[in-house]
């Protein structure tokens, strides 16, 4: 299983695996990742589980939709690599994605 390396604001970090196919807001809410709530269930109609991937794996993603970027916009201190974890897919190619967990959520 792809593993997934969650940084949060203090640098701690923590390594889950996730099943291709789920998203990065299931893996860490099922793996219990501080500061990742996923309030809407997967929607993306919340924001918070807003994610700054590492700027290496961020050209890997496919863009984000319009729906995306509009919750995006509301989200505490949005950043040019901001993605939702619920509209990111593990994938294969994935092993090893870095997402850093913003210092606050909604």
């Amino acid at each position: 299983m792809p593993k997934i390396v969650f940084i949060q604001p203090d640098g701690s970090s923590q390594t889950v695996e996730a099943p291709v196919g789920q998203s990065l807001m299931e893996a860490a809410t099922n793996n219990f990742v501080r500061g990742i709530v996923g309030e809407c269930g997967g929607s993306c109609s919340c924001a918070t589980c807003h994610l700054y991937i590492d700027e290496a794996w961020y050209a890997k993603l496919p863009p984000r939709d319009e729906m995306e970027e509009a919750m995006i916009e509301g989200a505490i201190d949005p950043g040019p690599t901001s993605r939702l974890g619920c509209q990111v897919l593990v994938k294969d190619e994935l092993d090893g994605i870095v997402a850093h967990v913003p210092k606050a959520q909604f």
